[in-house]
Formats: C-alpha cells, sequence, structure tokens
C-alpha cells in the first residue's frame, strides 16, 4: 500500500497543499477549524511526512548538536536533560557529543555536527574553541555557549557565576575554622575550575592575608579517580603539612576524595573538611553525605535551548548572558558535630 501524499491529505481535508503544509510547519498561520480538519485528515490517512526531504530542500537540519565536558558526571547529564525538554517541546531532536575534556573530541564533535547540517550547536568547551565557533556562525549555524559565558560576548551564553561559587565553599570552610584550604580538580585550563579557584582565593583574601592558605592541585581531570589521586598526593606530604580541608571543583572529584581519605583512615570532617560543587544526587547519599555548591543543571539546560532556537529562528536575535546564582547545601562534610 502506497503511503499518503500531501495531496492525499489535501484532499481528505478539503484543503491546497499550501495549506496543509501552513498546518504542519507555521499553525499560526491557518484557523483552529483548519488545522483541526488537516490533523483529522493527517490521522485517518496515518500520513508521516518526510522530514528528511523537507530538510534536504532547506540545506538544513532540525536537529540542534549538544556537546559536553562529562556525559559521566550527573550535572551535565541535567543540563541535557532540560535542553532535550525544551527542544522536544519544538520538535527538534538533540544529539548529544562527550568531549570528555579533550580538545581533539571537542573539534570531532562540531565538524561531524556541521556535516549533518545541525541548526543550532550548544557547547560547553573545554578551551578556546571561538575561533572554530565564528566560523560555524558565518556558514549559518546558531551556536549557544553552556556553563560557561562567552568570553568576547558574541554568542548567546548560560553560566553560572562560578567566582561566587567558590567564594561561597571557601568562606564556609573558613567559618569551620579551617585555614588550609587545598582545591583540587582540573584541568586549570577549564574556566570553570580556574574561577572556582579564583572565587576560594577571594575568600581567603577578604578572610585577612596570612590567616588562611588556598592552593590549587591540578588532577588533570574531574572525575572520581582525579579526586583518589589528589587526595594521595596530598597525604603523602605527611600530618604537619597537609590541609585541613579540601574544596573538589565538583562532586565526582569530591566523591573520589572522600572515597581516599576512608581508605587512609582520615576522618571527614573530623580531620579533613570537604566540600563538593553541583550538588548532583551522590553526593547527598555518600557514607559522608557531601557538603557541596549547587547549581540549578535542568533550568540551565532549558534556557539555553530557548536561547539556541532564537538565535535559529531570527539570527540577527539579541545575544543574552544569563547568568544563574549558585548556592551552597551544608551537609556532614564539612561540619563537626
Amino acid at each position: 500500500m502506497a503511503s499518503a501524499q500531501v495531496r492525499d491529505v489535501a484532499a481528505r481535508a478539503g484543503v491546497s497543499p499550501a495549506t496543509v503544509s501552513n498546518a504542519l510547519n507555521h499553525p499560526e498561520k491557518v484557523s483552529r477549524a483548519t488545522y483541526e480538519r488537516v490533523q483529522k485528515a493527517i490521522e485517518e490517512l496515518d500520513y508521516v511526512r518526510n522530514d528528511a526531504a523537507r530538510q534536504l530542500r532547506q540545506r538544513r537540519n532540525r536537529a540542534v548538536g549538544m556537546i559536553v565536558l562529562d556525559v559521566a558526571n550527573p550535572f551535565f547529564a541535567g543540563v541535557a536533560q532540560g535542553a532535550e525538554d525544551t527542544l522536544t517541546e519544538l520538535k527538534r531532536p538533540l544529539l548529544l557529543g562527550n568531549s570528555g575534556q579533550a580538545r581533539a573530541r571537542e573539534l570531532t564533535h562540531l565538524r561531524l555536527f556541521e556535516e549533518q547540517r545541525v541548526s543550532g550547536i550548544l557547547i560547553s568547551p573545554v578551551g578556546d574553541v571561538l575561533p572554530r565557533l565564528r566560523r560555524i556562525k558565518q556558514r549559518g549555524t546558531a551556536v549557544v555557549i553552556v556553563d560557561r559565558k562567552s568570553g568576547a560576548g558574541e554568542f548567546s551564553s548560560v553560566s553560572v557565576d562560578d567566582l561566587l561559587g567558590g567564594q561561597l565553599a571557601a568562606e564556609h570552610l573558613l567559618a569551620q575554622g579551617r585555614r588550609r584550604i587545598a582545591v583540587i580538580g582540573g584541568p586549570a585550563t577549564i574556566r570553570q575550575v580556574s574561577h572556582r579557584y579564583a572565587g576560594a582565593q577571594r575568600a581567603a583574601e577578604e578572610f585577612g592575608t596570612g590567616r588562611a592558605q588556598v592552593e590549587f592541585l591540578d588532577t588533570g581531570a574531574m572525575n572520581i579517580d582525579a579526586g583518589r589521586r589528589g587526595i594521595r598526593e596530598l597525604l603523602e606530604r605527611g600530618n604537619r603539612s597537609r590541609p585541613d580541608a579540601v574544596f573538589a571543583t565538583n562532586d565526582l572529584v569530591a566523591l573520589g576524595a572522600l572515597q581516599e581519605l576512608t581508605r587512609s583512615g582520615v576522618p571527614v570532617p573530623d580531620d579533613v573538611a570537604l566540600v563538593g560543587y553541583d550538588d548532583i544526587e551522590f553526593a547527598a547519599s555518600a557514607t559522608v553525605p557531601i557538603t557541596s555548591v549547587r547549581q540549578p543543571a535542568v533550568e540551565m539546560g532549558a534556557r539555553a535551548a530557548e536561547l539556541l532556537t532564537a538565535a535559529i529562528e531570527d539570527p540577527q536575535a539579541p545575544v543574552q548572558h544569563p547568568v544563574f546564582t549558585p548556592t551552597l547545601v551544608p551537609r556532614e562534610s564539612s561540619q563537626t558535630t
């Protein structure tokens, strides 16, 4: 049995093929009664439009590409969920790529998305990818930067005030009487990492010159294993010179740090207080619930998708840079009873 065509739907609904096209692609251009007649005809004929052919004519895919730093991190899963929920309502598929914090993989995904002629790209960059993004935009693909503010301000972006987030973490540790704070995570080239460290430094400076120390230990990655490695390196210094607090630049690093501290017999928080970042679900359910700086992941993803959709529909849409405010969620890992 041959598949129904647009002309068949038009004949069944008693309208022109152009009206069927408007009902499918621009429903605001037809009356409610006409729209309902077209939809009824589509259901009766079991019509499925050839979206691939339509996109070929338009030379652009309705899909959106998204590149995240670490798909294994529940924070980025939340960001992707928020973006997908919003894009699904707009009938735009989401193609997800994971850079794994590697510049080469990031560039590979960008190339593949361009080859697929996606309408837009959401990206949480590893490093300075702005020159490549400029070329992509010039070729007609909309771009929105996620979890980092666009340095030159030329792309819309959605971010969290990571300077404030790092400051909140360090201020909390200082308020608990901690004076030697190690910030662990990395690589330092990731702007979120450098900003969170800078925020911790600012808290120590405001606390008073010489009264507290904040150091940075670059673990080269932001995962559980990196947290374990960072703690092993700190513990090798011996009891007298090791820090009395650790601020992990995300919760996966914090979970690895907690595992290694526990394995090494170092009480948390009695000997070493611990704070993470992102407030993923696992932070609250750890053996010692982890204090964390919360980011609104789902809301960030949804807002990024909205900005990207606006840029796709109107390349002259104003550039926007919404910045979300982080909050500290205190738990047992940083507070002695």
